[in-house]
């Protein structure tokens, strides 16, 4: 909870990796620098050290608990719940199921649209049912979000959704040494975007 704070991002972790990641604590940290708290969680496969990720309903039913206790800790700030990969698409599938409490907009850091090598957009579906602000942080080698697919599925959307792209980027925003660019930098241009979206979504 930073100083002069604004907004408060309720983040879920990704399938394989916990609140705790460096990813994780970087976007914490470095939210906190542009004026946003941010809520990190764990869904309880994680917790208990386990591999395979929660039913959805589970997922969804943590999502709903971290979200009621980031009202409860964030002192009646605006609320963007959200994450990277999996625990964003569960953050969307309680949003779509019923509307999260606060919540003034989700944003994904890295929205899995389909398994690797499989393209579909079938795993979008329900974001339909989504009628809040959403943002899209994808970087386009992402082998997780096709840009043949991703791009026509935010439009179809409408102006409730928003697509950043970040070059050269991998699923983990990671880029590759040739493209002269650090993980650090990309980094900051995408929560430079994110911090430009919450502000429009929440005031």
């Amino acid at each position: 909870m930073p100083a002069g704070v604004r907004c408060c991002y309720v983040l879920a972790h990704g399938a394989g990796a916990g609140m705790t990641h460096p990813f994780m604590a970087a976007v914490a940290d470095e939210l906190a620098e542009r004026s946003i708290a941010t809520l990190r969680y764990q869904f309880p496969y994680m917790e208990q050290g386990g591999k395979r990720p929660d039913p959805p309903a589970l997922a969804q039913a943590t999502v709903r608990a971290a979200v009621a206790k980031a009202g409860e800790v964030a002192r009646g700030l605006p609320l963007i719940a959200g994450g990277k990969s999996f625990g964003g698409r569960m953050t969307s599938q309680a949003q779509a199921a019923a509307p999260l409490d606060g919540v003034r907009g989700l944003a994904f850091l890295g929205f899995p649209l389909h398994p690797a090598g499989k393209p579909s957009s079938d795993r979008a579906r329900h974001l339909t049912g989504v009628k809040v602000p959403m943002l899209f942080l994808q970087g386009t080698r992402d082998t997780l979000a096709d840009l043949a697919m991703l791009k026509p599925m935010v439009a179809g959307l409408g102006k409730r959704a928003t697509l950043r792209l970040f070059d050269e980027a991998d699923h983990s925003f990671h880029v590759p040494a040739r493209t002269g660019r650090k993980d650090p930098e990309v980094r900051r241009e995408m929560l430079d975007a994110f911090a430009a979206w919450a502000e429009k979504v929440t005031t």
